[in-house]
C-alpha cells in the first residue's frame, strides 16, 4: 500500500521547506502526548506514546536503510528483476543494527488506516509481528492499543500526528541517535508529569552524569540492580562514544522489578543500541537475583530511598557486614552492590542523606564495617531539588575494590574524599536544580586528581584539599567522628558568597520546602526508633 502524502515538502531533509529541528520534532510529539491526556493517566499514557514512537522509529529507519539498499543495488547494476530479492534480504538490515520490519507493521500501512476504527487491533497486531521478527524485542513492546478502554478515535487522531514527526534526515543524527534524544526528552518529561512516581523509572540526567565522569566506565561490565528505564546505561554509552570508544565496548547487566519500568528500560537498550542482559523478565532483585554469578566492573544505581517493603532474608550470604534493619533497605543495597563488584570494581551509588549519619537498627556498625573494609573511596553531598520527585535530601556513595596505586594512579588505600556541593547546581525554575557541565567537570576533577588518574594527569590536575568543598580523610580521623560520612563535617564551612542575588520571596519559599522535607525525615525516623524500641524485650 503506497504512503499517504503528509504536510505539504516535509520531508525531513536537512535545507528542504519543512525540514525539522529537534526542538519542533520534540513539541510534535509532546502534543502527541496530550492527544491522551484527558483520558487516562499519565502512567498509561506514557506507555501508549513511547510504544507508538517507537514503533514510528523503527518503520522510519527500516525505510530509510531500505532506500539505501536500493540504491547501492542499482548502482552496482543490479537489474530490476532481482532488486526485490536484495530489498527483502533481512541480513542487509541487521548488519546495520535495523530491526526488520514485516509490510504489515510498516507505519504507512497503519497510518492509511488510522481512522478506519480498528487502528488499535492494527497496532497490537504490528506490535507482536515486530517482536516476532527481532529476538531481542521479545516481550517488550505494549499490546494495549485495542483494550475496550482505549478510545480508537483519538487513537487515530494520535497516529495522524506522529505521522508527522521525521526521525530520518537530521543532519549528522542518525535515526537512532534522532530517537535516543527523543526518548530521553519524554522520559523526563513523563517522570515530571508523574510527580513522585516518576522517581521509579527516571533519575536525572546530570545526577547520572556525575556518576559517571566519576567512575570512567572506559570499557567492561555496566551493572544496575534497579535500573529503571536504563538511563544509567545510556549515560555509559554516551561517555565511551565521547572517548572515541564504540557501543560494544561495555556490556549492560541489569534488573528491575516493575513491568512496565522493565519494558522501558528494554526498549531504551534497544534504541540506543547497547548490548544488554536485562533477564527475561521483571524480578526483585532482593527475592530474585537474575545475575547470580555477575562480577561488575562498573556499577551504577539509584536505588528507592528508604524502601521499608522489601524481601529480607537474615541469613543472606550478601550481608557480610551486617544484617540490613527490615524498616529500611538503603544498606541492604549498598551491600548487594558490593557483592556483584570484581576485584577491581568500582560502584556509584544515590542514596538518601540519613544513610552517612543513622545509627538506628545496626545501621552504624554496618556502615563502619564498609569503612574499616576500605571500601568506601568517596562521599558527594548532593544540593537540595535536584530530584524533582522527591524532597529527600540525597548524597552519593562510591565504592572500590583497589584503592591501591595500580595503573599509575595515587594509592589512596585507607583514605576516603569528602566532597560538599549543597551549594553547586543551577536553578532551572523555582522547583529544580541541575548540574551543570562545569559543575560536574570541577566534582569529577577533584576526584580523579585525588585519585591520580590518567585523565587527571592528562588534564594537569593535581590534588589539594579546598575548605568547603573537598577534603581526604584518613581511617583515624573517620573513627574519631564514629564513622558518619556526612561531608560537612570534614570540608569545613564554605567561604560566605555575598553575590547571592535570589530573590528573598524565592529564597525563604526554598528553604521552607527544605525545612519541611528536613521534618518528614525527622518524623520518620522516629517512627522507627519508636516501633525499635516498643519491640525490645524489657
Amino acid at each position: 500500500m503506497p504512503p499517504r502524502k503528509r504536510n505539504n515538502g516535509q520531508e525531513g531533509l536537512p535545507g528542504m521547506p519543512g525540514a525539522q529541528t529537534m526542538a519542533e520534532l520534540h513539541e510534535i510529539l509532546w502534543k502527541s502526548a496530550d492527544k491522551l491526556r484527558g483520558s487516562m493517566d499519565a502512567a498509561q499514557y506514557k506507555d501508549f506514546v513511547l510504544g507508538l514512537v517507537f514503533l514510528k522509529y523503527v518503520s522510519d529507519a527500516f525505510k530509510e536503510r531500505r532506500e539505501q539498499i536500493r540504491a547501492e543495488a542499482l548502482a552496482d547494476g543490479v537489474p530490476e528483476a532481482r532488486l526485490e530479492a536484495f530489498l527483502e534480504d533481512v541480513d542487509e538490515y541487521r548488519r546495520e543494527e535495523i530491526f526488520w520490519v514485516p509490510e504489515d507493521a510498516r507505519w504507512d500501512n497503519l497510518a492509511a488506516q488510522a481512522k478506519s476504527g480498528s487502528v488499535g487491533e492494527l497496532i497490537d497486531t504490528a506490535m507482536d509481528v515486530i517482536m516476532k521478527a527481532n529476538i531481542s524485542l521479545t516481550g517488550v513492546l505494549p499490546k494495549i492499543f485495542n483494550r475496550e478502554n482505549v478510545d480508537q478515535r483519538r487513537l487515530g487522531e494520535l497516529v495522524d500526528l506522529i505521522s508527522d514527526a521525521r526521525f530520518t534526515g537530521h543532519e549528522g543524527k542518525s535515526a537512532r541517535d534522532v530517537l535516543g534524544e527523543v526518548y530521553e526528552y519524554f522520559l523526563e518529561k513523563f517522570a515530571r508529569a508523574e510527580g513522585k512516581r516518576g522517581g521509579e523509572f527516571y533519575t536525572p540526567a546530570s545526577v547520572v552524569r556525575v556518576l559517571v565522569e566519576v567512575l570512567e566506565p572506559y570499557r567492561g561490565r555496566v551493572y544496575d540492580p534497579c535500573c529503571g528505564s536504563g538511563g544509567m546505561f545510556v549515560q555509559a554509552e554516551k561517555f565511551v562514544l565521547a572517548h572515541r570508544g564504540r557501543r560494544d565496548d561495555i556490556a549492560a547487566y541489569g534488573q528491575e522489578a516493575n513491568e512496565r519500568t522493565w519494558r522501558l528500560a528494554k526498549m531504551n537498550l534497544a534504541i540506543h543500541g547497547i548490548a544488554g542482559d536485562l533477564s527475561r523478565n521483571w524480578a526483585d532483585t532482593f527475592y530474585e537475583d537474575r545475575h547470580p554469578d555477575l562480577k561488575a566492573d562498573f556499577i551504577l544505581a539509584n536505588p528507592p530511598f528508604n524502601m521499608s517493603d522489601w524481601h529480607r532474608k537474615t541469613d543472606d550470604p550478601r550481608w557480610r557486614f551486617g544484617v540490613p534493619p527490615a524498616a529500611n533497605a538503603n544498606f541492604a543495597w549498598m551491600q548487594h552492590i558490593i557483592s556483584k563488584l570484581g576485584v577491581r570494581g568500582s560502584a556509584g551509588v544515590v542514596m538518601a542523606n540519613g544513610s552517612m549519619s543513622s545509627k538506628q537498627s545496626g545501621e552504624g556498625e554496618i556502615r563502619a564495617a564498609l569503612v574499616e573494609d576500605d571500601l568506601v573511596t568517596c562521599m558527594i553531598a548532593l544540593p537540595p531539588q535536584l530530584f524533582r520527585t522527591t524532597a529527600i535530601p540525597a548524597c552519593l556513595w562510591f565504592f572500590t575494590k583497589d584503592k591501591s596505586a595500580r595503573g599509575g594512579m595515587t594509592d589512596r588505600s585507607g583514605q576516603v574524599l569528602f566532597i560538599d556541593a549543597r551549594n553547586m547546581g543551577t536553578m532551572l525554575d523555582r522547583t529544580e536544580r541541575v548540574f551543570t557541565d562545569e559543575d560536574i567537570t570541577k566534582i569529577s576533577g577533584a576526584f580523579h586528581a585525588w585519585r591520580g588518574t590518567a585523565s587527571a594527569r592528562e588534564a594537569g590536575l593535581t590534588y589539594e584539599d579546598e575548605p568547603g568543598f573537598c577534603y581526604s580523610a584518613d581511617l583515624d580521623e573517620i573513627r574519631k567522628h564514629e564513622h558518619v560520612l556526612t561531608p560537612g563535617r570534614y570540608v569545613g564551612a564554605a567561604e560566605v558568597d555575598n553575590s547571592d542575588d535570589e530573590p528573598i520571596a524565592e529564597k525563604i519559599e526554598r528553604l521552607t520546602k527544605e525545612l519541611f522535607a528536613h521534618f518528614d525525615e525527622s518524623a520518620r525516623l522516629e517512627k522507627v526508633v519508636r516501633e525499635q524500641l516498643e519491640g525490645l524485650d524489657v
